[in-house]
């Protein structure tokens, strides 16, 4: 299988004139990036490493960094590439745990400074010999998982990618997530692989509805692929029934639920684009894919999550520890050509990599934590997640179902809902809202949409409803673990 090294140097012999990167308005070409790569190699290989090396990339999205990660790619050197968002003590956990003995910048930028509280403790690995990228987990439950990704399963990811969604020379592909996501294993290294064009998205104005749509119409964009934020970021700018981005012909949403208002006026402002529900992680990379239509065909919640990707395998497993055969409900498992196989910290494996639960096969499996329902067409629709499973007055609540009834509301852009301590109940239910703009929710409006839709115990016994995003974890998602303390004291805003 040709590798993603094979493939970026062919774009760069081929086509060294042709556009590789946007950013600000400016275009660095395959030529001018193999040579900011080629210097970000020299630099690296003058640093006296030892062969095989591992090091740590600390980068804030540019053309810069994207040629420093290039840069790891053709000394052949194994890299971590976490969040910059993250704290100094994690930044320097993460770092000591996959064994990083320097750590690197895009020239000019400062260098990392190791916390000397932080645990420096390196990982009980798992093996990393065919491993380049190594990218960590949101940190939702504490410190960011390390996830190694073999070299052979993004080779495989980015044969699939370009041909389902058309990625080749001449398409202009639009990078919003961070550098650090996922995501961007499409969006720039599965591009520049291929090569198309990446508009990058500057993070300082990943919010800012008016810059993004600028970007999609000034470059002509044709492929978007973005958390449902995004979407909902042009929304509150655009007119969908006088805006119309035709230039785009593929609209792939991923990440996290989007909301119905959302997801119905995509249509309208996608005129002639198809679009996808991707269902993925960062442990797997993705596993299923849902095709909505094209054009202007009305979309209709609720979304399913697809069908699995050529060559992913999956099994529901019931609550009773059977692998579901039919319709029904129970815990996703998922085993893919792209996964990993484990995280860099053995220790850290428990419950998650793990054999067929039936011992059924040899595969390698991931338990996903996510709650699906299976239908008698073969439709899987995502309810909840495992671990978002509390009680609430004795009364079982699934609380990422509580944040979809939530997002159903017209003037909700995003939600989080947790259970925090109460010295009555043993656990009552809190919800932050983002509403729409110029939006007169209240709690009263928002908790009579809620008795409509929910019991009594699952309504939230406080609602805060605030005008600005809520704050996300290092991948771009809603941080419910900053509502874990007074929401008050964690949310922006006025609250209702």
């Amino acid at each position: 299988m040709t590798t993603f090294k094979e493939r970026f140097l062919s774009q760069v012999s081929r086509r060294p004139g042709a556009p590789a990167l946007v950013w600000h308005g400016e275009v660095t070409t395959y030529g001018d990036l193999y040579e900011l790569a080629d210097k970000a190699r020299a630099r690296l290989e003058w640093s006296n490493l030892e062969p095989g090396e591992p090091i740590g990339l600390l980068v804030k999205k540019s053309p810069q960094a994207v040629a420093l990660v290039l840069g790891a790619i053709l000394s052949g050197r194994r890299f971590l590439l976490p969040s910059p968002a993250l704290a100094n003590s994690a930044l320097t956990s993460l770092f000591a745990q996959a064994g990083c003995q320097a750590v690197f910048a895009p020239e000019g930028e400062p260098e990392f400074s190791p916390d000397p509280e932080a645990d420096t403790t390196a990982a009980e690995a798992t093996d990393v010999h065919d491993v380049q990228f190594m990218l960590t987990t949101s940190g939702s439950t504490g410190l960011p998982k390390i996830v190694p990704l073999p070299r052979q399963g993004i080779d495989r990811f980015i044969e699939w990618a370009g041909a389902e969604f058309d990625i080749r020379p001449g398409r202009t592909v639009l990078n919003y997530a961070p550098l650090n996501f996922d995501l961007c294993l499409l969006d720039i290294w599965t591009t520049l692989a291929l090569g198309g064009q990446v508009v990058l998205v500057d993070p300082d104005y990943a919010a800012n509805g008016r810059h993004l749509l600028d970007m999609l119409v000034r470059h002509e964009v044709n492929i978007i692929q973005a958390v449902p934020m995004f979407f909902g970021l042009l929304l509150d700018i655009v007119q969908p029934a006088v805006d119309r981005l035709e230039s785009v012909d593929r609209v792939m949403f991923t990440g996290d639920a989007i909301p119905d208002r959302t997801l119905a006026e995509l249509p309208r402002l996608f005129p002639k684009a198809s679009l996808h529900n991707i269902y993925g992680c960062t442990e797997t990379n993705d596993s299923f894919i849902h095709h909505l239509g094209n054009g202007d065909t009305a979309v209709r919640p609720p979304v399913s999550i697809g069908k699995p990707l050529p060559g992913v395998h999956t099994l529901i497993l019931t609550g009773e520890g059977t692998v579901l055969d039919g319709p029904g409900t129970g815990e996703l498992y998922v085993s893919t050509p792209f996964q990993a196989a484990g995280y860099l910290d053995r220790t850290r494996h428990t419950d998650k990599f793990v054999p067929h639960p039936a011992a059924a096969d040899d595969r390698p499996w991931f338990r996903s934590g996510d709650l699906v329902r299976r239908e008698e067409d073969g439709r899987v629709f995502l309810i909840g997640r495992s671990d978002f499973q509390v009680k609430v007055r004795g009364v079982a609540i699934n609380t990422a179902e509580v944040e979809h009834v939530l997002l159903e509301h017209p003037a909700v852009l995003e939600a989080a809902v947790v259970a925090v301590p109460d010295p009555i109940a043993g656990r009552r239910l809190v919800c932050a809202v983002h509403r729409a703009a110029d939006s007169k929710l209240n709690s009263l409006t928002l908790r009579q949409h809620c008795a409509r839709r929910l019991p009594q115990a699952a309504i939230p016994s406080a609602m805060h409803i605030v005008d600005e995003p809520l704050p996300k974890t290092s991948t771009g998602k809603v941080d419910r673990n900053a509502f874990a303390k007074p929401v008050e004291k964690t949310s922006k805003g006025r609250t209702s």
